[in-house]
């Protein structure tokens, strides 16, 4: 069912700060910072040969990055998305077999323009999942 891996989703609490670190320490290509109001983060995505790393930052008061970095004020690994070729076939799959999606269910547009659904932490060994349509 799933497909590449799309991106590893770090929650920072200072996003230019750490988009300088992957760009100078790193000698990574670096995204500028994309503002994703639906969503309630800020995003920069760094370039690799086989996959991206996500970098969030909370947008607003209300953010569920915000709650992450209570608790881990460092930052630190938020999730994973996998791309799948049919997010709403791979939705139903794992609902019959007893895989949580989280919010509504119904896929929403993320950070690069394609429909995503994430499932809970407790179902995937504590990682939160992100599914991106191919």
């Amino acid at each position: 069912m799933i497909g590449r891996l799309n991106h590893v989703a770090i929650a920072v609490p200072d996003i230019a700060r750490a988009a300088e670190v992957y760009r100078t320490t790193l000698g990574a290509t670096v995204s500028e910072t994309v503002p994703q109001p639906d969503h309630g983060v800020s995003t920069v995505f760094i370039t690799l040969p086989n996959t991206k790393i996500e970098l969030l930052e909370p947008l607003g008061q209300n953010s569920p990055i915000a709650k992450f970095l209570e608790r881990n004020p460092d930052g630190g690994m938020h999730h994973l998305c996998y791309e799948v070729d049919d997010i709403r076939a791979a939705r139903d799959q794992l609902k019959s077999e007893g895989a949580r999606v989280l919010g509504d269910g119904e896929p929403k547009i993320g950070a690069h323009g394609k429909p995503v659904l994430f499932l809970h932490p407790k179902d995937f060994c504590g990682t939160l999942v992100e599914l991106e349509q191919a």
